[in-house]
């Protein structure tokens, strides 16, 4: 092979870009003519969406309350009140923050036909965490959660068998640094 065509080859290549690069612009040009689509904005009414995205505006306990309700939870309702509280109480023992704990308490209720309630779900699992003085993961709460309930476990013996797991780690050990 000789550097004349590999330098070939090259100048060929760059040829290539370039011509891919260059847009088709009168088409451009109509498009400007032609009016602008119209823009969908989404009402922040709940159970919309399969998943609370990270710009999502969505209040958590609002979004899990449509869930299990079926239907879009009215200002005030007591579920969401109960499910705010469990949030509130849960964010200081987990890494995750609200949007991620309803999106896992969400996941959790579609991989079992007997789910506890949302609110019920969080209590429970904050429980678990509380004790130990470590932000837990609830992801990983959740995924050994329902690793217990489908070998066999219900609810509170899941918790029961998940406190005493978590019940080794204490605040007093030093951590690795």
């Amino acid at each position: 092979m000789s550097l004349g065509s590999a330098a070939e080859r090259g100048s060929a290549a760059l040829v290539l870009v370039v011509l891919a690069a260059c847009g088709d612009e009168p088409a451009r040009e109509e498009a400007r003519d032609e009016p602008p689509a119209a823009i969908v904005a989404r009402r922040d009414d709940g159970a919309r969406s399969d998943w609370l995205t990270p710009d999502d505006r969505t209040d958590p306990a609002r979004w899990l309350a449509a869930r299990a309700a079926g239907r879009t939870s009215p200002p005030g309702d007591a579920a969401v009140a109960s499910l705010q509280a469990a949030l509130a109480r849960a964010r200081p023992h987990f890494i995750e923050d609200p949007r991620m704990i309803a999106n896992r308490t969400a996941q959790v209720a579609s991989m079992m036909t007997n789910a506890p309630a949302p609110d019920t779900l969080i209590a429970g699992l904050t429980t678990v965490a509380a004790p130990t003085g470590r932000r837990q993961l609830y992801g990983s709460l959740c995924q050994q959660y329902v690793t217990l309930r489908a070998g066999g476990a219900d609810h509170d013996a899941a918790l029961d068998r998940l406190r005493r797991s978590y019940g080794t780690q204490t605040t007093g050990v030093p951590t690795a640094r």
